[in-house]
This record gives C-alpha cells, structure tokens and sequence, in this order.
C-alpha cells in the first residue's frame, strides 16, 4: 500500500492553507472565523458522526477494548512525562508543552478510517471503529487538561464547554445506547464531515509558522517522536502481550501510526495557546505519517 499516495490529499491542503494566507487577501483575520466555524461546529459533527457510524460490541471485542485504552494511556503517559525528563526539562516551556502534547497521542480518524478500509476492509473498519470510539473521548479529555491546568480554567468547566468533547462524549452515548443518525441526515453529515477535514487541515496550514519550532525544537521533536515511533512500539508490544490475531494486530499498529488530529491546532488557538506551533507540528505530522505507517505494518506486522 502506497501510504504517502493516500496521505497526499491531506499534506497538499496544509500546503495550500499557508499559500493562501501567505499570498491572497485571504490573510490571518479571515481564517480566525475559520477556526471557529470549524472548532464549533464542522469539527463536532464529524466526531459525533465518526462515533455513531457502527455499533460498538464492547464485549465481543474485549482485548481490543483493553488494547485501545492501553495505547492510549501510554501514548498520554509518554507525551505528559516530556518536560519532566532530566534531560528535557530545561529545553521545554511548560505552556508550549500543554498546548503540543496533544499532539503526541491524538489521530486523523478520517485518514485511519480510510487506510484501514483499504488494508483489511469491513472488519478491519468495525474495529477501527471501536478503537475510535473509545479512545476519541479520552484523547480529546486529556488534550483540554493540561492546557485548562496551565490557563488557570477550571477543568471541569473546560471540559463542559467545549464542543470537541461534547460531541465525542454524547456520540459514545448514543452509540452504546443503540442511536444513530437517521438516514435523511446521512449526506448532510458526510459532508459537514469532508468539509471540517478540508477547512481543519486548510486553517492548520494558514495558522502555521515554521519559525515557532525554531524557538521549541526539543519539544517538536520529543512529541514526532512519541507518536510516530515509541507508540507504534508501545502498539506491538500492546498486541503480543494481549494475544491479538493478526487482523487485530495490524488494525491497532496502523492506528497507533497515523498522522495526528487537525484540530489540534483548532483547540489549541481557542483556548489562547501558541496556535502557530502546533499547527506547524501538525504539517510534520501528516509528513512523518507515511514513515511511521510503514514502519508499523511493515516492519512490525506479523505474517498472517
């Protein structure tokens, strides 16, 4: 499977983002009302539609219930241990830290949607499915925590208003109680959804600039390195000691891999962090995406 053909589309609208905010009368000021159309509601609709899509069998598929939450926590352990390594500390702003740690363990759930229905079809897609549904609301929750932590916000406070998780969490309810979305409202969502992809990763683009990591070079690379090499490593381990089958197996490494999420760099921006950073870590991110796809279910993936 060729992953940077599939990773493209995506890479090429960060691109685009930037090229129309550096160079059209499109500048900053107008992609700030991006940022909020998509944070509050373009976002939201793709995450409660992505979690309502498929009934989630929790106990059909307990090990990878258990695996799912044992990537997850590793991923967040890894990314909030960063600026208390000896060897880190001195070199990572804790503020920075808490706005591009999210970076470390979130995911583009449509490009994992898409590269897994490509790599093991129907089922493969149900149990990326389940890995999004349960995994979704515990990255977005552990996202908003240390930025509420730093800005002083109450954390719960943080977590009722904000859109991301509230559509994450009311999806998951529907979902285990059985709801989803009739099927008049199917097309309008699918194309909310294509659209806070296109708008998220495009507002991404605009809001970058390369010269923040300059002044964060210890934390872009700790962060990269975490999602994109110590989580596909923590997703193998995750698999032998949990006995997955091959099918599973390969679903939860080709999830750990995947580029991070494009909100992050939405979220980031309005709860008042350095929005320029993580989006520039969020480019690098889908850059770095096809290396460590290949990486996980070429290197590290089973025969069978």
């Amino acid at each position: 499977m060729n992953f940077f053909e599939l990773l493209f589309p995506d890479f090429s609208l960060i691109i685009i983002g930037w090229l129309v905010c550096r160079y059209t009368a499109l500048g900053r000021d107008v992609w700030q009302r991006v940022d909020g159309l998509v944070y509050y509601f373009l976002f939201p609709v793709l995450l409660f539609q992505a979690i309502v899509r498929k009934p989630l069998d929790l106990g059909a598929t307990s090990n990878m219930v258990a695996a799912g939450l044992a990537l997850a926590a590793t991923g967040i352990a890894l990314a909030y241990a960063i600026p208390h390594l000896p060897w880190l500390r001195r070199h990572v702003d804790i503020r920075e830290h808490a706005a591009s740690a999210q970076i470390a363990f979130r995911f583009n759930s449509y490009i994992t949607l898409a590269i897994v229905e490509r790599m093991a079809g129907g089922p493969g897609v149900a149990l990326v499915a389940l890995l999004i549904g349960i995994c979704v609301p515990v990255f977005n929750v552990a996202a908003v925590w240390p930025m509420a932590r730093h800005a002083g916000t109450h954390f719960g406070a943080a977590l009722v208003r904000n859109p991301l998780i509230i559509a994450t969490v009311s999806g998951l309810a529907a979902n285990l109680a059985g709801l989803s979305l009739p099927g008049w409202m199917e097309p309008a969502a699918t194309r909310i959804s294509q659209a806070a992809i296109a708008l998220g990763l495009m507002a991404a683009g605009a809001g970058m600039q390369f010269a923040s990591l300059g002044r964060a070079k210890a934390l872009a690379v700790s962060v990269l390195l975490v999602k994109h090499l110590w989580m596909p490593l923590a997703a193998f381990v995750i698999a032998r000691l949990l006995r997955l089958d091959p099918l599973q197996t390969g679903v939860l490494l080709a999830f750990s891999a995947m580029p991070t999420a494009p909100s992050s760099y939405v979220l980031a921006s309005k709860m008042g962090y350095n929005g320029p950073l993580v989006g520039a870590l969020v480019t690098l991110s889908h850059a770095l995406g096809a290396v460590s796809l290949t990486f996980a279910l070429g290197l590290l993936k089973p025969p069978g």
